[in-house]
């Protein structure tokens, strides 16, 4: 089983280089498999719920030969309604064992999100940052214990 304790994809390669966007994508995929084990056979929607932390929202939108593309995201509510945030689109490469993100919310609460969504403007540092920012939420998540399970 590949394992992914010791890599921080900052100190594989340089930060905002491609082989580093490799990396990334890597760590991305192997902390997404820790998160939701069965991504590979799951359709639907699904959401985990641990003590102290707000429900993740996972929803599969899309089951290719070799690519699952799913959304992540919290609901939280607030007085003006429901907040979904972060709102992060992602696409899984079964077989290059790869995730990267293909979307991400224009509206961020957080200020480290927000500055690292106004830092950059070239492609390069678009997925770069995108992808930090999920390996980052797929960090805490798994510290949590959410865990994405088939009911």
């Amino acid at each position: 089983m590949l394992l992914d304790s010791q890599l921080v994809p900052e100190t594989v390669a340089k930060p905002g280089s491609f082989v580093g966007l490799m990396s990334l994508y890597e760590s991305n995929y192997l902390r997404l498999m820790r998160l939701i084990p069965d991504l590979e056979r799951i359709d639907g929607c699904f959401h985990s719920r641990v003590a102290g932390d707000c429900d993740l929202h996972v929803e599969i939108l899309e089951r290719c030969r070799y690519t699952v593309t799913l959304s992540l995201t919290y609901h939280l509510e607030t007085d003006d309604g429901l907040l979904i945030d972060p709102d992060i689109t992602a696409r899984v490469y079964l077989d290059g064992k790869q995730a990267e993100v293909m979307a991400i919310g224009d509206c961020q609460r957080h200020t480290t999100l927000q500055r690292l969504v106004q830092e950059h403007h070239k492609e390069l540092d678009r997925r770069w940052r995108r992808n930090v920012i999920l390996n980052k939420w797929l960090d805490y998540l798994s510290e949590q214990g959410h865990l994405v399970l088939e009911r």
